[in-house]
């Protein structure tokens, strides 16, 4: 009886309503926990990586472009570089030869990689002297990667021009390893990714090296900026 009457009691009932509110604000407290930490990316990508609000999220601007495909137009061996902004979608790379055919980001961020393959904004563009230096996730875009060989053909299709490579080699080095993706006096394309284990060891990278063979700079109508 004891306990039935203090059941009943007064104060019982009226504490019942904040309690559930108290227990109603937690649970939407801890609901928003999650959409605040997207908010706060979201709200990051307005900004380059100098000037992210705050927190390890990375602020960038991404720009998806349209990349031409099969330009028809007039072409020259000789042609402006159109340097693309940190984030942007500039390029296709494309290989027949393993039905390879990935958007190229100018920069590497989580974000970036999400969406394609990124290319080192320390290596040279397509087009300009030098290594040209892309790479993407092993169990994604570049899931193929290892089936090239030497004599493959890949091509990088940006607004301003197709350049056409040849692959030379294969390689296989360490993450700590950068021999391959340094700057180099050839005008080279190197693609890389991370090497299939069981494990999930991240240490190991494979790669390609290869030649350029021919630059087509666009100079007709179909050009875009």
């Amino acid at each position: 009886m004891k306990d039935k009457k203090n059941r009943n009691h007064p104060a019982v009932h009226y504490a019942t309503p904040f309690i559930l509110l108290a227990l109603c604000t937690g649970v939407a407290a801890a609901a928003m926990i999650k959409p605040a930490d997207k908010l706060k990316v979201y709200a990051n990508i307005a900004f380059m990586d100098d000037q992210k609000l705050s927190g390890d999220d990375t602020g960038l601007v991404i720009r998806d472009n349209e990349i031409i495909e099969n330009y028809t137009g007039e072409t020259s061996e000789e042609g402006e570089v159109i340097p693309p902004q940190f984030g942007e979608l500039f390029a296709t790379v494309y290989s027949p030869a393993i039905g390879l055919d990935v958007p190229v980001y100018w920069g590497n961020s989580p974000e970036l990689f999400e969406r394609g393959a990124c290319q080192s904004s320390g290596s040279s563009l397509p087009g300009r002297d030098g290594n040209a230096v892309i790479s993407a996730h092993v169990d994604t875009f570049f899931a193929d990667l290892s089936k090239l060989k030497a004599g493959d053909t890949v091509k990088i299709r940006t607004n301003y021009g197709e350049f056409e490579y040849e692959v030379r080699t294969a390689v296989e080095f360490k993450s700590n390893n950068n021999k391959y993706v340094n700057p180099s006096e050839e005008n080279i394309l190197t693609l890389y990714t991370c090497k299939k284990d069981i494990l999930g060891s991240a240490d190991d990278r494979i790669g390609f090296v290869c030649d350029l063979k021919k630059k087509s700079f666009y100079t007709g109508n179909e050009v875009t900026g």
